[in-house]
């Protein structure tokens, strides 16, 4: 991985024998658990660089960036946010770079057996979602609609990890986020939908125009886009963009 990091650094004619100083990642939640190895591994191969990771509901990451927000890349797990950014003229021409899936999450137990999408309109069953505006609350809204459940959310939260904080305490009694969220947690496990009535998340990254750390943006896209980054991000539980 070093050596790989040096040439993706090399490549953008930055030099490593100068200080290279911070580099800010804006991403989408659900890319906490990958993303913080991917700047650890940057940060351990490249000499006085620190990254420095916002993470925030994608819809959120466009708000602070369209205001002025000083990011260098930015990291969004839906195509529809990033054009936003993109047709302001925000960003460096887009990529897609892996992709998620959807799963119901439960408190460890199950207790009281949700087993599909239709038992989340269930009364006896307390359901949190994403709010609406962020992809993981409209990937949510379209798996209903395409299964034809109906549910009515105790509450719509601003990332998924608020949605896991709730079930894991208890006050919700499931929620869907991705795949991945609920991997990293302990607390809380899985229930599958199944491939015909999920959606499949599709993560884009771009280099922020005006970036106060370029070659460095760069670098980290490339290693993000990388064979070796992109076994960080299956280790994580992504999967094929």
């Amino acid at each position: 991985m070093k050596q790989l990091v040096a040439a993706l650094l090399l490549a953008c004619a930055c030099t490593t024998g100068s200080a290279p100083g911070e580099l800010h990642v804006f991403a989408a939640t659900s890319l906490t658990d990958a993303f913080t190895e991917l700047g650890e591994q940057l940060e351990a191969d490249v000499g006085g660089l620190r990254v420095v990771l916002n993470l925030a509901g994608s819809s959120d990451l466009v708000r602070q960036i369209r205001e002025g927000a000083g990011a260098d890349v930015v990291a969004t797990a839906d195509a529809t946010n990033m054009v936003v950014l993109d047709d302001a003229g925000l960003v460096e021409a887009p990529e897609t770079f892996t992709g998620n899936s959807l799963a119901i999450v439960v408190p460890r137990g199950n207790a009281k057996r949700v087993r599909t999408l239709a038992d989340l309109a269930r009364d006896d069953v307390t359901v949190v979602l994403c709010a609406a505006q962020v992809p993981c609350g409209r990937y949510a809204d379209q798996a209903l609609r395409k299964t034809g459940v109906d549910v009515t959310a105790a509450s719509r939260e601003e990332n998924v990890r608020a949605v896991l904080t709730k079930v894991h305490l208890g006050e919700a009694d499931a929620g869907i986020v991705y795949v991945t969220d609920v991997r990293a947690a302990s607390a809380v496990e899985a229930v599958s939908i199944p491939a015909e009535h999920t959606i499949v998340a599709r993560y884009r990254i771009a280099v922020v125009r005006g970036a106060a750390n370029p070659d460095a943006a760069h670098a980290f896209v490339a290693l993000v886009r990388s064979g070796a980054g992109q076994r960080v991000l299956r280790s994580h539980g992504f999967g094929a963009s």
